[in-house]
């Protein structure tokens, strides 16, 4: 049996102007596309072909209208099998903190062709945009890529390396999650002179970059952050104060809509 094709792209973390060429050429001449709730719409309307369905197969913590990724799996397979050339439009890069593993192997088990396209992830989006060079010289020689979400059952030597490394620690999807972080961190003697970058829909109009001390943790203000949130924690956060380009956004809002069931 003849099939399509699945492209599976990274959007980048907002900004369509970040949008690469290849995912915009494959955009243009796709028949679906399967787009994640933190892509934005511009993107679509730009550079989607105009004949083309667009599907939203947003995911939002524990919303009852995210779509499931077993859904987004026999969507993939069932255009694929319609001899359709498929766009999985993913927010940021597809390698990080996605499920494109589940829809790799979906893809394999039904011999369908499929290519995997980089996009800027929201890493470095958010830190481009907020002036905090990752590994600056001087301040961190590596940078790790981690998540908070549901990860309240790591041992207390996980939370010791952390604390005591020089690394740069970016933590995706963790924006609730932020006080139990920082807090498990000072239980730990992380240094003081390591600040919290604290980034909300980086690269967007309504980017809104805090920074905080951790000796000043009782002194932070409560607050809940606008998703997507990314928190970057090590000396180099507080080169933002000195290289930050960007002012924060005076308007509030939301860039990315609610995820929508299909």
């Amino acid at each position: 049996m003849q099939t399509g094709k699945v492209i599976i792209a990274g959007a980048g973390p907002g900004d369509p102007d970040l949008l690469t060429l290849k995912a915009a050429r494959y955009l243009q001449q796709a028949d679906v596309v399967l787009a994640d709730r933190l892509v934005s719409r511009d993107i679509l309307r730009d550079y989607a072909c105009p004949s083309a369905r667009i599907l939203y197969v947003g995911k939002e913590g524990r919303s009852t209208a995210s779509v499931s990724q077993k859904s987004i799996n026999e969507l993939l397979v069932a255009y694929a099998y319609q001899s359709r050339l498929v766009v999985r439009l993913k927010g940021g890069d597809v390698a990080f903190f996605s499920n494109v593993l589940d829809e790799l192997l979906t893809l394999q088990q039904h011999s369908i062709p499929y290519e995997i396209i980089p996009g800027i992830t929201a890493a470095s989006g958010a830190s481009a945009y907020a002036g905090i060079p990752l590994t600056a010289r001087g301040y961190a020689d590596s940078v790790r890529f981690l998540t908070h979400f549901n990860k309240n059952d790591r041992p207390d030597a996980y939370w010791a390396g952390l604390a005591a490394t020089d690394d740069t620690l970016v933590f995706y999807m963790s924006g609730a999650g932020l006080p139990a972080l920082a807090g498990q961190l000072l239980q730990q003697g992380i240094s003081a002179d390591k600040m919290i970058a604290v980034i909300e829909q980086a690269t967007t109009p309504y980017q809104h970059v805090r920074l905080y001390r951790f000796d000043d943790f009782g002194n932070w203000d409560a607050k809940d952050f606008i998703s997507p949130t990314l928190i970057i924690i090590g000396k180099v956060a507080a080169l933002h104060q000195q290289f930050g380009w960007r002012d924060n956004a005076r308007d509030t809002g939301r860039y990315f809509r609610a995820a929508a069931a299909l």
